[in-house]
C-alpha cells in the first residue's frame, strides 16, 4: 500500500466503496478517505487485508501527500467519484 492508491473496501459497513489512502500507518494498518462521507482529517482506520487494490494511484493526491501538502476533501472527492459510479452500475 502506497499513498494514493485507489482501494476497494471488502469488509465492513463501507463495503463495496472506493477510497484512497492517505496514511500508511503500519505494515497492517492504512488510513482511507474519500472526501464524502469519510473526510481526510476524520480518515478511517483500516485493516489492510480488509482492502482490495485496484491497481491505480491517483498521483497529483499521492505528490500533494508525499510532499505534505494540504489536500482539499472536495479534490479526492471528483477523483474517487469515478471509481465509485463505475462500481455501482
Amino acid at each position: 500500500m502506497k499513498l494514493g492508491q485507489v482501494v476497494l473496501s471488502i469488509a465492513g459497513r463501507d463495503a463495496g466503496k472506493y477510497f484512497a489512502v492517505v496514511e500508511v500507518v503500519d505494515q497492517n494498518y492504512v488510513k482511507i478517505a474519500d472526501g464524502d462521507l469519510r473526510r481526510i482529517k476524520t480518515a478511517k482506520l483500516k485493516k489492510i487485508k480488509h482492502l482490495k487494490t485496484s491497481g491505480e494511484t491517483l498521483d497529483k493526491i499521492a505528490e500533494k501527500l508525499e510532499n505534505g501538502s494540504q489536500v482539499f476533501d472536495s479534490e479526492l472527492k471528483s477523483a474517487i467519484r469515478v471509481y465509485n459510479e463505475n462500481n455501482t452500475k
